[in-house]
Order: structure tokens, then sequence, then C-alpha cells
């Protein structure tokens, strides 16, 4: 695999989105914006019962946002749509009316984390820890915290957060409530994700629906949350510490 993608495929009322990008899935705009029509898509498709959101490769479940286009923002206003990606996402995750289970097969950074926090219930492996990282280029999880903080709670996210250099283990995910199981292998995963999606289809969709607009009450104002926090993020790019910061990166 070279080339990044967005795949959308449905079997026995299972819908499967799987998104990748060769440098470790971190995902530029267009990509975002092609994951977020797929979740909405499979959200308003009746064939659909329940969505399973992976990504390919077999290392790493998202590196977050692109690099490349990180480093070439030079105003705030290609910041803030930059920064908006996540939340087109993360926004299309929420108003989805069907349960999204999350397939995180290795390790996830910055937005990746968001993403994953954004599923109604995550499966991983041992290999998947977490990190966020956005403050060791002098920005914050601004997008993406809200989703982190809705799983893990303010105490467990400004841990992750503010401690930017350490990968958190996927134990330590699951006690703080972003993975729901953790297997040994990917295939002993997949085989639970099977499982338990066949068996979500046997329940009433309109339950399922209603039970998802319960979990996600009190987020309704996160279509204005997410923007204002994409702002953030976009003038704080353009400071002085960031694009030194950057520099070193490249």
């Amino acid at each position: 695999m070279s080339d990044p993608y967005v795949k959308k495929q449905t079997e026995n009322a299972i819908t499967t989105i799987e998104f990748f990008h060769p440098a470790h899935n971190s995902l530029p705009g267009a990509i975002l914006a092609e994951l977020a029509q797929a979740i909405t898509d499979a959200g308003n498709d009746e064939a659909t019962k329940v969505i399973v959101l992976k990504s390919g490769g077999e290392r790493t479940f998202c590196a977050g946002a692109s690099f490349k286009e990180l480093i070439a923002i030079n105003d705030e206003k290609t910041g803030e749509v930059f920064f908006s990606g996540f939340a087109n996402v993360i926004n299309a995750m929420r108003k989805c009316p069907k349960f999204i289970l999350g397939r995180v097969q290795g390790k996830t950074v910055g937005g990746g984390v968001g993403v994953a926090s954004a599923t109604d219930y995550c499966f991983a492996t041992q290999f998947a820890s977490i990190k966020l990282s956005e403050l060791n280029i002098g920005i914050g999880p601004f997008v993406v915290g809200p989703a982190v903080e809705r799983k893990l709670g303010l105490t467990g996210m400004s841990q992750i957060a503010i401690n930017a250099n350490e990968f958190y283990s996927p134990e330590w995910a699951k006690n703080n409530g972003l993975f729901a199981e953790v297997y040994d292998s990917t295939e002993e995963m997949d085989a639970g994700i099977q499982v338990f999606a066949e068996n979500l289809c046997t329940y009433n969709p309109d339950a399922m629906a209603e039970m998802k607009k319960m979990f996600w009450t009190g987020c309704e104002h996160w279509d204005q949350l997410l923007f204002e926090r994409a702002k953030i993020s976009g003038r704080l790019v353009l400071s002085d510490f960031t694009k030194e910061t950057l520099k070193r990166f490249k």
C-alpha cells in the first residue's frame, strides 16, 4: 500500500470504514474530509446497523494530522481550516445515529487519540499506546480535547496532554475508559469485533440510535466549540515558538 485512501464496505449490515496514509496514517485535509463524509453516509444508510472504524497497515492506527501540511501553514485562516479537519471527523462521529466501533491496532497520536475517543466502543491491541504530543510543538490538543476528556475525564486528559513526551499504555487507556477491550493480537481483536458487531446487528436500531443520543447529551454545541478550538490552534501554530520548533522537526 502506498496511496492514501478511505474505503467503505457493507456486509451483513456491518459497514467497515478504513482510512490509510503511508506516513503512519497521518491524515491530510483531503483524507479527513473523505473520512467525515464516509461516516455521515454510513449513518444515513438504512442498510447499515453498525460501523467499524479502522485504519490500514499494521503498526500505527493514526499519527494525527499531516505534518507536511502543518509546516506549510502561513496564515491564520489556513491554520483554522487545517485544524478543522479532525473537528469535522469528530462531529460526524458524534452525529452519526449508528454505533461506531473503533479498531485500534497500534500506536495512536494526537488527532488519532481524538478519533479513538469519539468511537462509541473501542477495541485495541497490546500495541495500542496513546500520546497527545501537541504541546511538544507549541500548541495543544484543543480540537480533540473535548472528545478525549469525554472518555478519560478531565484528570486523564490533562495528564496525557501535559506529559506530551510519553506514550501511555493500552492498559492505562482501558483503565481510564478509552478502550473497552485490549487483545494480545490483531487477529484476536478482529474476531472479537466481528462477534460484537454481529450481536449489535440483532438489536433494535431505533433503540441504539436513541441510546447514542443519550450518550452524547451535552455535546450539541461541539459544532461551534471545536471550530473555536481550531482557531486557537491556527493562531498558535504561527507563533515564533512553534515555527522554530517545526524547523527542527523538518
